[in-house]
């Protein structure tokens, strides 16, 4: 036992006295709503930064390959060699030629730039991403050179449904007689697609890979191979693998490469974030002590009464100690739990909040999710944890030592 039959005889003396002081009481009051507050708060901006970056990443990831393998200058020619020989590497799930390139695509006036991606029916198929968020159509439809699926924000944009055509105008035109024409082609749209991440679902056009050739003048070619890793953390060591198999003429480009700058920003922002919290907290911290302070002030008298009954000053120290310290064991608990149950509800509380004061409060085209997300990281969350109860008992040391240090003598000296 940390505390002996005697000590927590004076303790429960000293604390049924302190009901008495109704200021000092508000002071320890705001100091744990803010212990708890600073706490639950940190618990979940931490959790929606992580849901942030998942979400992203895993639309990311999902829609656009681990690696791109591109031929060093220009088109790739023997793309389905290339394709058959990274697939039979350890580690990579898929490798699928594509053609990419830029259009615009227009319907009844209306028009938007769009990013078209040739692929082949059945690998658009196995795309978990695309087949499991059909809005409209079939998708079962995809093939053949005379239709496409689109986004299904930029279906809604150009006031387009599935069985419509669509206009696509490409930025190389035809040479002829009276000088160059643009290439302008119609398709039918058999399906729309809803990833939830505004960029794709309002830029992105998929086309059968033998359409996409003859539209963007590339016969015999695709811009590059598409390949999924089993882990998209291991690209950097498939990439020589992926070289060597693939053979010289061509190089590799992957998802680090391509969005390190916007994933650099996250991390940076998370990190100042998790900074900028802790203030909280540390104010918190600070509350407490003032608090105590002024109560070891308050309570001289009673102190040295203790001390004369026999208290020692390591008896006083503990149960001054005590008394601080379960304000933030305590405000730190109940932070915990409103954090957790915040963020186990956020997407709920985001639409009720929505519903009552009638504007959106998570736009896709400003944050890219149509949802918000939060995501638990227990290892962070402990580590919440331990600095609001590290801070809560620092904070209680320099006042409980200033309480057993108290002389009974001068404190009752004019008494």
């Amino acid at each position: 036992m940390i505390f002996s039959a005697f000590e927590r005889m004076l303790a429960f003396r000293y604390l049924r006295s302190r009901r008495q002081e109704g200021f000092i009481s508000v002071i320890a009051g705001f100091s744990f709503l803010g212990i708890a507050l600073g706490v639950a708060t940190l618990i979940i901006v931490m959790s929606v930064m992580n849901g942030f970056r998942q979400e992203l990443l895993g639309r990311i990831l999902g829609l656009n390959g681990h690696m791109t393998v591109l031929a060093s200058h220009g088109n790739l020619r023997d793309f389905d060699r290339v394709a058959a020989a990274v697939r039979g590497i350890p580690g990579v799930v898929t490798a699928t030629p594509q053609v990419e390139g830029q259009v615009m695509a227009s319907n009844q006036g209306r028009a938007s730039g769009a990013i078209v991606r040739g692929v082949r029916p059945e690998d658009l198929k196995a795309r978990k991403l695309i087949a499991d968020k059909i809005e409209g159509g079939f998708l079962g439809q995809f093939g053949g050179d005379d239709t496409v699926v689109v986004g299904y924000r930029l279906a809604q944009k150009l006031g387009l449904l599935p069985g419509d055509r669509i206009t696509l105008v490409a930025p190389q035109g035809m040479a002829s007689p009276i000088g160059t024409l643009p290439r302008i082609r119609s398709y039918r749209i058999v399906a729309a697609f809803n990833v939830g991440m505004f960029e794709y679902d309002s830029s992105h056009i998929f086309m059968p890979l033998e359409a996409a050739q003859l539209f963007f003048q590339m016969p015999d070619a695709a811009t590059g191979v598409e390949v999924f890793a089993t882990d998209a953390d291991q690209v950097r060591r498939l990439r020589q693998e992926i070289l060597a198999a693939a053979g010289p003429g061509v190089r590799v480009y992957d998802w680090q490469q391509a969005n390190s700058s916007f994933f650099n920003a996250l991390q940076v922002e998370r990190n100042v974030m998790f900074l900028i919290l802790t203030l909280i907290i540390v104010v918190a911290a600070f509350n407490i002590i003032s608090s105590m302070i002024m109560l070891v002030k308050d309570k001289g008298r009673d102190i040295a009464i203790l001390r004369t009954m026999g208290a020692t000053r390591g008896m006083v120290l503990r149960i001054f100690f005590l008394t601080g310290a379960s304000i933030g064991v305590v405000g730190t608990l109940a932070g915990f739990g409103l954090g957790v149950l915040f963020c186990e509800n956020i997407e709920s509380i985001r639409q009720a909040l929505q519903t009552l004061t009638g504007t959106p409060l998570f736009s896709p085209e400003v944050y890219f999710l149509s949802r918000l997300p939060a995501i638990i990281d227990w290892r962070e969350v402990s580590q919440v944890l331990g600095m609001g109860l590290a801070l809560s008992f620092v904070a209680t040391v320099y006042p409980a030592w200033r309480a057993g240090r108290l002389d009974p003598v001068e404190a009752l000296r004019y008494e």
